[in-house]
């Protein structure tokens, strides 16, 4: 990891929501984040994986500053995000975009495209209206969209063609950093390559930080330089990926890596699958909250939570028994 101060980092976040109470929860409270650490270096991509409700999305939102965790907070170059002041929060939030996960909800079917690419320099007050039409084009041309779709309508466009315009409006901000929550989960195979190709390539352009928000853990291995996995919101390994793929250091993160379909002529080996679902985060599992879906659990797996340590350098993992497991 870069030893600057991070970019952008998130200090012991918490977040729960008020739910409708359930035989599964009589608080009715749902916790989606329970103390996070993370911090983003310039020009590092960061991955975040684990299973849908496992808080992934939260996470993003509350980077990006879209909503307010319960109890942490987030730092921009250092400073508290919610001690800033209007015009620097301002900045920060250009300097901070987000690619959401679904292109076909995410942008306003009564806007044109190019005023909707455009939308960021217009609240920001970049420019005027040909400068920013210039600039709007530019970036239509670099993420692979023409001129003439500019006074075009989102419907017009495929899940893919629409993808792209999210990115071209996250780009008009001129941000630091980009948020991107499962950017190719909705897309057809076919399309998630290009999609990649097109942020790794965005990130070289613009000398980009990118959080990229996942559960297909080789999207990220082909994106990220480092990669935490999420479980019932909390970070239960973080490693450098090469690390991560070579020697992973938690049972989830090997049955998640087991997961990942594989062509192969030679024999299969064993896989590691998840049994049971994931248990409700409105009804967390005491002690290891891995422990009700885990082959390795033990007696201390049911009582004690294991803490996040560093096991090896820059590897980091929440298992009692990952040194004996993992040798």
């Amino acid at each position: 990891m870069n030893s600057e101060q991070p970019l952008l980092s998130g200090v012991n976040l918490h977040k729960q929501f008020k739910m409708r109470r359930s035989a599964s929860s009589s608080t009715g409270v749902l916790t989606a984040l329970d103390g996070i650490d993370l911090c983003i270096a310039r020009g590092e991509t960061i991955g975040i994986a684990g299973e849908s409700g496992c808080g992934k999305s939260t996470l993003g939102k509350i980077l990006a500053g879209l909503i307010k965790p319960d109890n942490g907070e987030v730092l921009y170059q250092g400073s508290a995000i919610n001690g800033l002041s209007p015009e620097s929060f301002s900045m920060f939030r250009r300097s901070t975009q987000m690619i959401f996960q679904d292109p076909f909800s995410s942008l306003n079917p009564r806007m044109r495209i190019g005023d909707i690419i455009a939308e960021p320099c217009v609240i920001s007050g970049k420019g005027t209206s040909s400068d920013r039409r210039s600039t709007v084009e530019s970036i239509m041309a670099l993420v692979g969209l023409t001129p003439e779709h500019y006074n075009r309508f989102p419907h017009e466009f495929s899940g893919g063609q629409r993808q792209r315009i999210g990115i071209a409006r996250a780009l008009a901000a001129s941000p630091s950093t980009i948020i991107a929550d499962e950017p190719v989960s909705s897309l057809d195979i076919s399309i998630q390559a290009q999609i990649i190709n097109l942020l790794q390539a965005m990130k070289t352009e613009y000398k980009l930080s990118l959080v990229v928000i996942s559960h297909d853990l080789s999207v990220l291995r082909h994106l990220c330089d480092r990669v935490s996995i999420m479980y019932l919101g909390i970070i239960v390994e973080s490693a450098p990926v090469s690390k991560l793929f070579q020697q992973c250091l938690h049972p989830y993160t090997e049955a998640l890596i087991a997961a990942i379909p594989k062509i192969s002529a030679g024999k299969q080996h064993s896989r590691s699958i998840l049994k049971d679902d994931l248990p409700s985060p409105m009804a967390i599992p005491a002690g290891c909250r891995f422990h009700t879906r885990c082959s390795y659990a033990k007696d201390i797996c049911r009582k004690e939570v294991p803490p996040l340590e560093e096991k090896h350098n820059g590897h980091y993992a929440a298992c009692h028994f990952s040194d004996l497991i993992f040798q």
